[in-house]
């Protein structure tokens, strides 16, 4: 059979004096398989996974298909990720998110549409994802991990805190991935769970591999199976199947789970049965079930002292034997082999592969391989308009630019050019370029807060074809700002003091020209300072900092002695190099330089190149990495 995935000595980075949460563990996973990576919390599931997907430094390699992951074109093809919780911004919409990520795969966008159907999330496809349930949640991180046909899964503890019926749910869905020819492994803490849903159980122990075997011989060797008894006089039956033990000489163990129920194990259901039919116990509920993984699953003895029935009432029935067959499923958890293997004629978990009685569905698309994002500028639109911040931000700027521009007007004694961009001389930025800015900010910082990008690599591309199209959307909504703030302000003034305040100055080209520098360089520096230092907060910080750190420096260096004086800098740079333009462009060239050669746009300038060299380096140095 097909080997699908293969990890070989994998041992994370021990931390000062402790010992690798991972220390030299290797096993395989077979294609068509389901297999259940098992350990107590805090035995390194989580931490194996992270070094399989190389989202955290370590020893050790795993292969894909032959192939480690760093090493495929497009990862998110190959292997398909759920690790927590679903990393998306809350106030995005489940089909919002998923048409996000398919211009990210390189997918059509159809295919949202489609694996909301496969997971049952057709009805709430426009909920918020901060409203959604948990197991609403893990059926969108499903979704999102089937989204590029992977022909992998690979799951961190997919049915934790899920109800009942969604964790049947969730297990008869990678049962079918499965059974279609895909590779699933995940993570639980639950041996039952292991033996239940899974083909094949790696078992983790303190960080160190224990166990490797079959979901069969696992439940031979490492369960214990027990009588599952729910009676309204359970203290009572537990005193009388210890008191029959005892004479009988025969090992077993009665324990309290709380309330009706016990656990005998060592008996039958007959025995059990029997004991309280002669003892006129009333039972509920009586049926065969595995255990749990314990101390004493292999001790054998006698039975316990006299006393009367408490939580542990006998601890001494040990492991006899490999359970039957024919027994009874408990109410809400079947066994293995009364598990569902399949879900209900007619369905089909992952859209484009037909299964049973299914109804005809597309074929498996095709993911050409490339850098992700695959489709970088459609990417960046989908995730700008899939929430209303920017909104939110561009109104309060319009507002707050009004207001302004209204009070600057009634004090007097400010020019009209910043009049109209609502810049008093006192405040070192306008609305418009705070906002800007600010918007440059979360453009980069929200991949970090919720990095949809990094399920499958652990961290943001640092892609030029994302930088790019970043820097092209954050640039066209600081000019769509910039104009409307004039404009509201225009028409503000007009209103409250006339004609006169509101007509365009003479100079309006070079005008315009340093507004749009001023603010399409605060959102590329609130954007470029954001993708450096991983934080929104970090952007819109190195965008204030340009007026007030960086302004004074440049000035100082303008009026230095042993630095030219640039007044006519743009006038003599013209006539050497500009001497004529089609079309009189040598007007706006001369404009662009006067921006320039200010304080303000110099410093910009500055910053700009200096933030870009940074994330230039910081991309080469991670793929030299």
């Amino acid at each position: 059979m097909l080997r699908v995935i293969q990890a070989f000595g994998l041992t994370s980075t021990p931390r000062k004096e402790l010992p690798p949460a991972v220390d030299d563990v290797s096993f395989e996973a077979l294609a068509g398989r389901v297999t259940a990576l098992l350990g107590a919390p805090g035995a390194g599931k989580t931490t194996a996974l992270r070094l399989m997907l190389e989202l955290q430094p370590g020893r050790g390699i795993t292969h894909f298909r032959g192939r480690p992951l760093h090493r495929i074109a497009h990862p998110a093809r190959e292997v398909g990720v759920l690790l927590g919780e679903v990393p998306g911004h809350p106030a995005r919409t489940a089909r919002g998110h998923l048409r996000m990520l398919c211009a990210a795969a390189g997918v059509p966008v159809r295919r949202a549409d489609e694996v909301l159907e496969a997971v049952g999330l057709v009805s709430l496809r426009d909920e918020r994802l901060g409203t959604l349930s948990r197991g609403m949640d893990r059926r969108l991180g499903l979704a999102c991990a089937l989204l590029a046909d992977p022909h992998t899964l690979v799951l961190d503890g997919p049915a934790e805190g899920l109800s009942t019926r969604e964790g049947h749910w969730l297990h008869g869905a990678l049962r079918t991935y499965a059974d279609q020819g895909g590779t699933v492994l995940y993570t639980t803490a639950d041996p039952k769970e292991a033996a239940r849903t899974a083909d094949h159980v790696v078992t983790l122990e303190r960080g160190r591999l224990v166990a490797d075997q079959s979901a069969a011989d696992f439940s031979r060797t490492r369960l214990r199976p027990r009588v599952a008894v729910r009676t309204p006089h359970a203290a009572r039956l537990a005193t009388l199947l210890a008191k029959e033990a005892r004479t009988g000489h025969r090992s077993i163990e009665v324990i309290r789970e709380g309330g009706n129920r016990l656990s005998v194990y060592g008996s039958t259901c007959a025995d059990v049965g029997e004991t309280a039919f002669r003892h006129g116990v009333l039972v509920h509920r009586l049926a065969d079930e595995v255990g749990d993984m314990g101390p004493g699953a292999d001790s054998e003895g006698v039975a316990g002292d006299d006393g009367p029935a408490g939580e542990h009432l006998t601890g001494l029935g040990g492991y006899d034997g490999p359970a039957d067959d024919d027994r009874t499923a408990p109410a809400g958890q079947e066994t293995r082999d009364n598990a569902p293997r399949r879900p209900p004629q007619g369905t089909s978990l992952v859209p484009g592969r037909t299964g049973a009685g299914s109804a005809p569905l597309p074929p498996p698309i095709s993911v050409r391989s490339a850098p992700s994002p695959l489709r970088p500028l459609r990417y960046e639109c989908r995730r700008v308009t899939g929430v209303g911040t920017g909104l939110v931000i561009g109104a309060a700027v319009l507002v707050l630019s009004a207001v302004t521009a209204v009070v600057l007007a009634r004090i007097g004694h400010t020019p009209q050019s910043r009049l109209l961009a609502a810049w008093p001389r006192q405040v070192p930025l306008p609305p418009a370029a705070l906002g800007a800015g600010l918007l440059g900010a979360l453009a980069f910082g929200d991949e970090f807060r919720h990095p949809a990008l990094a399920a499958d690599r652990g961290t943001v591309p640092r892609r030029l074809g994302l930088l790019s199209a970043k820097l092209l959307v954050s640039a066209v909504t600081a000019l769509l700002l910039a104009a409307l703030t004039v404009a509201c302000d225009a028409q503000v003034l007009h209103v409250f003091y006339g004609r006169e305040l509101a007509r365009v100055p003479a100079d309006w080209l070079s005008l315009s020209a340093g507004w749009a520098g001023l603010v399409i360089g605060c959102a590329w520096a609130g954007l470029l300072a954001a993708g450096l230092f991983r934080s929104t907060t970090a952007g819109l910080a190195a965008v204030v900092a340009v007026p007030v750190l960086v302004v004074p420096v440049v000035q100082r260096v303008w009026n230095g002695r042993s630095v030219r004086s640039a007044a006519d800098f743009p006038m003599r740079l013209r006539e050497v190099l500009l001497s004529q333009w089609p079309f009189g462009g040598e007007r706006y060239v001369a404009a662009v330089l006067r921006v320039l050669v200010q304080p303000v746009g110099s410093a910009l300038a500055l910053s700009l190149t200096t933030l870009l060299c940074a994330y230039l380096l910081m991309a080469l140095r991670g793929r030299v990495r």
